[in-house]
């Protein structure tokens, strides 16, 4: 599964950096992040802007309860499948603290909806699309250095952002407290939804700029797309 991935080095200093939906760079390995968008009304976001304030804890439940208000509105029985699956896919992640609490069975599990999931996405070329742009939050992922499972509890981000700007290609990740740790990264299209990530500046508690290594780099390619899922 690859609902998003891509590849953020750690950060050059003792604070490792957390960043949304991205592998390791030594030894390349996909890892799979699934997002929403905080905030539909807000479909664009400036990769230069600042992290906004996290989401209340019930806002994942919030939007898994609207699924059936959007529902109403589509015809397409393609489209209604696509939702009937999103909803078994936010059921199997819900519990499982973005992830940090999955056992190889969750993840196969989530892998099988996700590809089912992926079969079905409405948007066949994602970097054309204007669904693309903008905040999105990560409520799923594979990889453990952005989960920072290492560190205890209390020293983890809560919250993680990834901004997507397809027009200006450009991204950024962003961290929540207790770090509040960015970095800002290039895109260059390979395909129609896939393209490869150079990493240029971190930024230290979200204002001390490091210049990243010439190594850091990745891809990011978006398997599945919609108004509210990445």
């Amino acid at each position: 599964m690859a609902l998003s991935t891509l590849s953020p080095p750690p950060l050059p200093s003792s604070t490792t950096h957390s960043a949304a939906s991205l592998p390791k760079l030594h030894h390349p390995t996909a890892t799979a992040s699934i997002h929403i968008r905080p905030n539909p009304q807000n479909n664009f976001l400036s990769t230069s802007a600042a992290t906004a304030a996290s989401l209340p804890p019930a806002a994942l439940h919030k939007w898994r309860t609207n699924v059936s208000f959007f529902t109403g509105f589509l015809n397409n029985n393609k489209t209604k499948t696509a939702e009937a699956i999103k909803e078994e896919l936010l059921e199997a992640i819900a519990p499982l603290d973005r992830g940090a609490e999955a056992t190889p069975e969750d993840q196969q599990l989530i892998d099988q909806i996700a590809r089912k999931l992926e079969a079905v996405t409405p948007t066949k070329e994602p970097l054309k699309s204007n669904l693309l742009n903008g905040k999105w939050e990560l409520i799923y992922t594979t990889s453990q250095s952005i989960l920072q499972t290492k560190r205890p509890k209390f020293l983890r981000s809560s919250t993680n952002y990834q901004a997507i700007n397809a027009d200006t290609l450009r991204a950024q990740n962003m961290e929540s407290g207790p770090f509040f740790n960015q970095v800002t990264a290039d895109l260059t299209p390979l395909n129609a939804k896939k393209v490869a990530v150079k990493f240029d500046f971190f930024k230290i508690g979200g204002l001390i700029p490091v210049k990243a290594p010439d190594r850091a780099r990745g891809e990011l390619e978006i398997t599945y797309l919609d108004e509210e899922l990445r």
